[in-house]
């Protein structure tokens, strides 16, 4: 069986072409179609024992075993050594990835949005192999899910990709996402595998309903990225095998939703931990740690803020604060591993002030009683930076296009925002803006297009 599928930063969704030729997203999370993208495992050594236990082709799960001798010697020490059954389950993923960290932060591994990770720079050959394993056990729970409310099997897929995964070094970045995503694929039982740009499958779905020929801005602010593509779309073009003439500009950088979220939870949130209260020497407070705590789409700063080297630095920072409670707070919330929460809460706010024009966020969960009053004016202050580089994508890819669009279709769950679309408008004055479906445009074009690939 055909599907498309979106590996996306901030939900996974899969899509085929049911009886009535049109695209259904199968039922993967709690009764949902869209299942969030994070995983929670008893420990970080049993992500790789899973995986080879899952892996349903012998030849592929006898090469990854010979693969990973080490890793999975360490899954067997860490059974012994945690009294870990056979039987017990391990790893969740999806919204029990979130119930289980919310329930226990401090003695799981927890990682969200482990898209962002993909061709990071400089990485050593285990992490690489680390976060193939992660974007299997991810991808064999999505298919096994999606296969079960489907049943049949799923066989071809159509990927979807970002124009550029990280912003340094694109092209060996790309190159190295791209293969972590096939091999994960392959090892999750599909047989043929194609990627396609995700703003380019977000407009597919769109062009469908197009009834005479435009060129389209496409805007895919997606959690990680934001994406954008010129493309001669319309009667005259869709039914086309090979578009390549009518993708006439594109752009795409690592920048999105998720970033909206650590913008909040750096200037909005953290001062609620000493980031702005002053030393007793009456010297700024250095920032680079508060920061460390939320970039949880930055593997470095993650591996940073979790070192030991920052528990000695914060300890001598609560001694040096002028208000040392607040370090004192920040400690304990880093000890307890509620940094990723914090994010989370994050995201509520902005998604809160999408529709209401005030938000108390309750921070309980970090101290009885502590939350803070959110206005739209905080969140606009907070993510005028990240804004201000994604509307530049967009007139990137009218530079390269060398010609206006005659309407801009915005997609993407970030897109959601009121901020985002209203700077949207600002930067393109009077050119019609239409809304997607936010969260389902990229899988169901991504559908369509594995419908036309694969038939």
């Amino acid at each position: 069986m055909i599907c498309g599928f979106d590996y996306g930063t901030s939900n996974c969704a899969v899509g085929v072409i049911n009886s009535k030729h049109e695209v259904r997203l199968l039922t993967l999370d709690q009764g949902k179609a869209f299942m969030p993208s994070a995983l929670y495992a008893l420990e970080r050594e049993l992500i790789c024992e899973a995986v080879a236990n899952t892996i349903s082709l012998p030849e592929l799960q006898q090469q990854f075993i010979d693969l990973r001798v080490n890793p999975l010697a360490q899954a067997r020490r860490v059974r012994r050594e945690h009294d870990i059954a056979g039987d017990e389950e391990i790893l969740f993923v999806g919204s029990e990835a979130f119930e289980q960290y919310f329930s226990f932060p401090e003695e799981g591994y927890f990682v969200k949005s482990p898209k962002s990770f993909l061709g990071a720079s400089g990485l050593r050959p285990e992490f690489i192999h680390f976060f193939e394993d992660i974007v299997t056990a991810m991808m064999q729970t999505v298919k096994c899910r999606a296969e079960a409310d489907l049943g049949q099997e799923l066989t071809h897929t159509v990927i979807g990709k970002p124009v550029n995964f990280q912003g340094m070094n694109a092209e060996k970045s790309n190159q190295q996402a791209l293969d972590i995503l096939r091999v994960a694929a392959q090892r999750s039982g599909f047989q043929q595998i194609e990627f396609l740009f995700e703003p380019i499958a977000a407009g597919l779905n769109f062009e469908q309903s197009l009834t005479t020929n435009k060129t389209v801005l496409v805007v895919d602010v997606g959690g990680g990225t934001t994406d954008c593509a010129m493309v001669r779309m319309g009667p005259d073009h869709r039914d086309k095998d090979i578009r390549d003439d009518d993708f006439i500009g594109h752009s795409g950088e690592r920048i999105g939703g998720n970033d909206l979220d650590i913008q909040i939870a750096g200037k909005q949130l953290m001062p609620l931990f000493g980031m702005t209260a002053p030393l007793k020497t009456g010297k700024p407070m250095p920032m680079q740690t508060f920061w460390n705590a939320v970039s949880t789409n930055d593997v470095g700063a993650l591996a940073t803020f979790n070192s030991l080297d920052t528990a000695l630095y914060l300890d001598q920072l609560q001694r040096d604060c002028a208000q040392p409670e607040l370090i004192k707070r920040f400690i304990k919330m880093r000890e307890d591993k509620q940094n990723h929460h914090l994010v989370r809460s994050a995201e509520q706010s902005k998604i809160a002030l999408s529709d209401v024009s005030e938000y108390e966020l309750d921070l309980a969960y970090i101290e009885a009683g502590l939350g803070i009053h959110l206005t739209r004016t905080d969140l606009a202050q907070a993510i005028a930076w990240p804004l201000e580089k994604m509307t530049n994508l967009m007139s990137e890819a009218i530079n390269q296009a060398g010609t206006q669009p005659d309407l801009i279709y915005i997609t993407g769950g970030s897109a959601k925002s009121p901020a985002i679309r209203h700077a949207v408008e600002q930067k393109l004055g009077n050119i019609p803006v239409l809304d997607g479906d936010h969260f389902g445009s990229v899988a169901a074009g991504l559908t369509v297009w594995a419908n036309r690939l694969f038939r």
